[in-house]
């Protein structure tokens, strides 16, 4: 891909595109077994996109997630975060 493509998506999100493949990483390599790998990552997503997660929905999130143990379920954190 283009240089100004990214540049555009760090211009809209303000998010470096380092830390962007970063998480992408983090994510293609984790295992969604592992309750501290998971709360790393909902801690990482939540600092990205600069919003604050309340224990109670990082609980939430991770008990979801790891109960699925497979893959995250973009749909369902959307809607717990709603």
């Amino acid at each position: 891909m283009n240089d100004s493509f990214f540049k555009k998506i760090e211009s809209k999100t303000g998010v470096p595109m380092e830390e962007v493949f970063a998480l992408a990483n983090a994510i293609q390599y984790a295992d969604f077994s592992d309750e501290r790998q998971v709360r790393k990552i909902v801690k990482k997503v939540g600092r990205l996109a600069k919003k604050e997660v309340p224990q109670h929905m990082e609980d939430e999130l991770v008990k979801s997630i790891v109960n699925n143990g497979k893959s995250v379920n973009f749909n369902d954190i959307q809607r717990m975060m709603g």
